[in-house]
This record gives structure tokens, C-alpha cells and sequence, in this order.
């Protein structure tokens, strides 16, 4: 579609500023607008570009084709649904949608004739650590996730941990086999959440980025995988992916690994 047409929503934050950045840079896309809270408009992001409030306005008068949505749980739904009623395709890489959520999104995508990516993480190496973990829950019955992030991060476990765990669960077949004692927490929540026979725990720490870790125990041995972003710019390849894939794909595609497949 040559040249694409990209607002950055969000576009003050630590990883908006880093996707303004790739998206000024590459040759194949335009920035042509930015958006973020009232209190940051008018601050320049890019050279003769400055941050805007209004999205419904900045979508429209850009003529946008994608919106790259970084921003916050509690915003992202009405950004999204802004995006699709304006035509133009969300790529979201913001966390802590619902599954209904979710679920209205691809609603929305199909109404509107509109496509949409949703990543709960846009790194190649944690969608790689995905599928290695798909494999080995062919033949662990016992895992555990531990997820690590900065902490300003508001949801927890992260979208990344919940993917990983649902995927698992879908490639194993039946959920994971739990503790083979009967557990008493004498520290509320200890043992952490549980989605089909996996446990997940969260840890935020300042000085952290994005990490996770996927425990596998067989009798007599222990299985480890692990995923480090080190820095922001580890999600940009495959923002960038998403960014040039969405409009060749109708509907909505949720996960990194759907367009590393195609």
C-alpha cells in the first residue's frame, strides 16, 4: 500500500517516544501525528511535529492508515474503538485488555471492515520463548510462570504471562496437573494465580524492564526458559511488522506469533 500513514497514540511516553522514533526512521512509513494526554500537548515529538489531544481529530485531518496505541488499560478500549469508527487500523500494544474486551474489538473490526492488531508483547524473542513453551507442555505436566516488570506497570500478570499460560494450556490439550498435596497459604495469595493448572507470579520492581521465566518439573529435572527486554527497542521489530501486516490481514489478529506465521 506504499507509504504508510502512522499516529502514534501515547506518543509522550517512554515507549511512544521510542516508536515515534522507528516510525520517523523507517523509509516505508510516515509519522503524521501524536497524541497523548491534555497536560503534554503542544510538546514537540518530532522535528515540525507537535502532540495533540484530540485523537478523533488527529486520525481524521492526518488522513492516518494505522494507530499505534501505547497508553494505559484504562484508555486504550476508547482509543481503540475511536481508531476503528475513523477506519483506521489499531496496532495496540497496550496490556490489560479482557477477554471481553477482546472479544468487542474483533466485533468491532468486522463492522467496521476495519483490521487490528493486538500484541501483549511485540518482542521476537518472547514470541519465540512462547512457542518453545508450547512444546515442551506437550510433554510437562507441571509448569509455573514468573514474570518480571518495572514498576509502573499497572496490571498484573502481564498479557505476555496469560498469553504464554493459554497457549500452553491449548498446545498441552488439558490443564497441567496442580500440587499433589493440599496447599495451605499462610500468606494470602503466596502461591499466586492459576490459569489451567498453571501458576503465575508477578514481581515489579524499579530497575526491571520485561521479563519471564517458564518453569517446567518432570521427575528428577527442571526445564527453564527465559526471555529478557533489556530495553524498549526490543518490541520495535515487531511493532514495525505489525505495523506493515495489519491491512493485509482482515479482522482482528491477536499475538506476534499469528504474523511471524503467515
Amino acid at each position: 500500500m506504499g507509504e504508510i500513514r502512522v499516529v502514534v497514540c501515547g506518543a509522550c511516553g517512554r515507549m511512544g517516544q521510542t516508536v515515534v522514533k522507528a516510525v520517523g526512521e523507517a523509509p516505508d512509513l510516515i509519522l503524521v501525528g501524536g497524541v497523548d494526554v491534555p497536560a503534554n500537548a503542544g510538546r514537540e515529538i518530532a522535528p515540525g511535529l507537535r502532540c495533540r489531544a484530540d485523537l478523533e481529530a488527529t486520525l481524521r485531518e492526518t488522513q492516518a492508515q494505522v494507530m499505534v496505541d501505547f497508553t494505559q488499560p484504562e484508555a486504550v478500549m476508547s482509543n481503540i474503538r475511536t481508531a476503528l469508527a475513523c477506519g483506521v487500523a489499531p496496532v495496540v500494544g497496550t496490556t490489560g485488555l479482557t477477554e471481553e474486551e477482546v472479544a468487542e474489538v474483533a466485533r468491532l473490526c468486522e463492522e467496521h471492515s476495519v483490521p487490528a492488531v493486538i500484541a501483549p508483547n511485540f518482542s521476537l524473542g518472547a514470541v519465540l520463548m512462547m512457542r518453545f513453551a508450547c512444546e515442551a507442555a506437550k510433554y510437562f505436566d507441571t509448569a509455573e510462570i514468573v514474570e518480571l516488570h518495572h514498576n509502573r506497570k499497572k496490571d498484573a500478570p502481564s498479557g505476555t504471562a496469560l498469553r504464554t499460560a493459554q497457549l500452553m494450556r491449548e498446545a498441552r490439550g488439558c490443564d497441567f496437573r496442580g500440587p499433589e498435596v493440599a496447599e495451605t497459604e499462610t500468606l494470602p495469595s503466596v502461591r499466586g494465580g492459576e490459569m489451567g493448572g498453571i501458576r503465575l507470579h508477578s514481581v515489579r520492581l524499579p530497575g526491571l524492564m520485561a521479563h519471564q521465566e517458564i518453569l517446567f518439573g518432570g521427575e528428577g529435572q527442571i526445564l527453564t526458559l527465559r526471555h529478557d527486554s533489556l530495553t524498549r527497542e526490543s518490541f520495535i521489530p515487531g511493532v514495525l511488522l505489525a505495523i506493515r501486516s495489519v491491512w493485509n490481514r482482515p479482522g482482528l489478529t491477536y499475538g506476534l506469533e499469528q504474523l511471524l506465521e503467515a
